[in-house]
């Protein structure tokens, strides 16, 4: 079992009902407070609203994709002053498909299927842990 510092509120923006089921089921017994959004644009329309510490963000998904939702969320983040550590979550993962995330705003990514492991590991290098 983890331990938080503190409390950390996640925005979980993927349109796989399994993935977010699964996703909100490990965050929830891990102690998160966890939203989700099931595209780009709502991940937008939810950070018009709400702060969060961490954005998972799918980088594959109709209506607006995570890159387009990156870059609006940090374009709004830089008006407000806050920053929140998003990660690109993709099936891909070759050298420019890491390159692109990281160019459009997000601090890291993660391959899927998603690995519980990796995430936290992400979460010590942060001091989230």
């Amino acid at each position: 079992m983890i331990q938080l510092k503190k409390p950390i509120k996640i925005l979980l923006v993927e349109d796989n009902k399994i993935n977010q089921k699964l996703m909100m089921f490990n965050f929830t017994k891990m102690g998160f407070e966890i939203a989700i959004s099931e595209d780009g644009q709502q991940a937008v329309d939810e950070c018009h609203v709400n702060f969060y510490d961490i954005i998972l963000m799918d980088v594959m998904m109709p209506i607006m994709d995570g890159y387009q939702a990156t870059e609006a969320i940090r374009q709004l983040q830089s008006k407000t002053g806050q920053r929140s550590y998003i990660i690109g979550l993709t099936s891909n993962v070759y050298d420019h498909d890491k390159e692109r995330c990281l160019s459009v705003g997000m601090d890291s990514y993660m391959s899927k299927p998603f690995d519980i492991d990796i995430f936290c590991d992400i979460l010590r290098q942060q001091s989230y842990l």
